[in-house]
């Protein structure tokens, strides 16, 4: 076998290609876009760059066959509960199935992260924001969402028995959307809309700044500060938003006021793969008319979370409630008739939501009480180089 760093323009479309060769056949892989892959290491493109390090290998066999990859980062904003010291990662982890294989790559990855004194590894992650890339998918293979990792079912058996221990589980839940969800949510709808104080909005295109604005209001409010992570600058949401804007479906953006001052965020896209997977991981300008293509011509039938949140006084309120009910009242085609609250024709068949990490019992609970089910779950490993060390999961919030 044979590792080659990723240096050269022929080595970049290798990497890219050993995702494509380990799942051929598989008919749940969608290939990811090359340029969201490339991205990533991409010092203009990653902010990661500022704060550290990547480096990334190729493994062919002896006869030259492509058979792995693997990246390894150092990212000095990379923080995690838990006292293991400075801790490194991996990522973007593909291997045949063979124990010696995947040993020489994540020993190769190793190495360089204790040259850079890091005292454990984390993997698979990302260099960069969890919402991309994050964990090894062990249960529930199903097509996977954009930017979501997908894989073997063997590699949960590559990465343990190399002495990866679970750090933390990522459940993601699932609901069909011509359901009814529990009583207790139409209840505390209904009394909250008795009072004129509290109002709603979905996204509309044509003012996007408005909506950054009051995006970001209620993000710094309800994120800012818990969990390292920073206040957000309109600015930023602007762009986010922007960026979102041609695949963006008014119906299924959220948000709730009270007193004309937001409160909550809901913010949901179309499951994007079921377009991307038409394009072969390209994207460009070719590409992104075929994509414009498929997306009048191919309905979509799932859409996906990505943001829920309510500020922190409004809380344990029912303002949670009265922004899902309020949302359904497009997503579902839901009318309300002498307080009876009646289901039409859904616009969407599945809702799934972005996983949450199963240390944060609250967030599951939420996810859990509207009636949904786990449609998979990923695994973020730890490996402390000290072997003798006594290992510890990432701690419930």
């Amino acid at each position: 076998m044979k590792l080659e760093e990723v240096i050269t323009t022929a080595q970049i479309k290798a990497f890219l290609a050993v995702n494509v060769r380990i799942h051929q056949g598989d008919p749940n892989y969608i290939r990811p876009l090359d340029k969201d892959v490339e991205d990533v290491f991409d010092p203009a493109k990653n902010k990661a760059f500022r704060f550290g390090e990547t480096i990334r290998w190729i493994l062919k066999d002896d006869q030259g066959a492509l058979i792995g990859r693997i990246a390894a980062f150092v990212n000095k904003k990379y923080k995690t509960k838990g006292d293991d010291g400075p801790v490194g990662g991996v990522g973007f982890f593909d291997c045949i199935n063979d124990q010696e294989a995947a040993n020489l790559l994540l020993d190769t990855a190793r190495k360089w992260l204790e040259q850079r004194g890091m005292t454990a590894m984390d993997g698979p992650i990302n260099f960069g924001e969890r919402d991309k890339w994050w964990g090894l998918l062990t249960e529930g293979f199903e097509p996977p969402l954009y930017c979501m990792n997908y894989n073997p079912s063997y590699y949960k058996t590559l990465f343990e028995t190399y002495g990866f221990k679970p750090f933390f589980y990522q459940a993601c839940f699932a609901l069909n959307v011509g359901e009814r969800i529990q009583e207790k949510f139409y209840e505390r709808h209904a009394a909250l809309s008795r009072d004129p104080n509290y109002t709603s909005e979905n996204i509309k295109k044509n003012d996007l700044d408005k909506y950054a604005r009051d995006f970001t209001i209620v993000y710094n409010k309800a994120w800012a500060g818990h969990g390292g992570l920073k206040q957000m600058e309109e600015k930023v949401a602007r762009k986010m938003f922007q960026s979102m804007k041609a695949v963006l479906d008014e119906r299924i953006c959220w948000l709730i006021y009270y007193k004309k001052e937001p409160i909550g965020i809901w913010l949901n896209l179309p499951d994007l793969n079921q377009w991307f997977k038409h394009l072969d991981g390209r994207f460009g300008l070719l590409d992104k008319l075929k994509f414009l293509w498929y997306k009048r011509t191919k309905p979509c039938n799932k859409f996906v979370g990505l943001v829920f949140g309510i500020v922190p006084e409004f809380q344990g309120k029912g303002a949670d409630a009265y922004m899902i009910i309020e949302g359904c009242k497009l997503i579902q085609n839901l009318t309300i008739k002498n307080g009876e609250y009646i289901i039409g024709t859904p616009i969407y068949d599945r809702y799934e939501m972005q996983w949450i990490g199963e240390f944060n019992p609250k967030m599951i609970n939420v996810a859990e009480s509207l009636g949904t089910y786990k449609s998979r779950r990923l695994t973020t490993y730890r490996y402390n180089f000290d072997r003798e060390k006594e290992f510890k999961m990432h701690p419930v919030l």
